[in-house]
């Protein structure tokens, strides 16, 4: 059974940072992209960030460059998302997703910005 567990959600300040992580299990992704994704009230879900299996090929959406940093730790499975000046905008549910044409997704994680 493939599992992504994300965590590091909640409430902050209008910038303020918060780390997200996601943790896979059940399945190796070490051989997959993994990206984040978000879905703010009344809107489509949307990429955030998205990294290759080797961490040397990242995409950020232009909403987020220079302010947000995906990484991943593969000796642990793991794909993190450091969030920083966020902006209230930024609040969503933030998704991590992995696998081939991202059939693996995770619970979500709600990040609220308070302006």
């Amino acid at each position: 059974q493939v599992q992504l567990v994300e965590s590091g959600g909640g409430l902050v300040q209008a910038g303020g940072s918060l780390r997200l992580s996601c943790a896979a299990s059940g399945r190796t992704f070490t051989s997959s992209t993994m990206g984040w994704f978000r879905q703010a009230p009344g809107k489509e879900r949307e990429l955030v960030a998205r990294i290759n299996w080797r961490g040397d090929r990242i995409y950020y959406a232009d909403f987020v460059k220079g302010r947000f940093t995906i990484s991943r730790d593969n000796t642990k499975n793991t794909v993190d998302l450091q969030m920083n000046s966020l902006k209230f905008e930024d609040t969503a549910v933030y998704y991590c997703a992995g696998g081939n044409n991202w059939g693996y997704w995770g619970q979500g994680t709600q990040v609220t910005v308070s302006s």
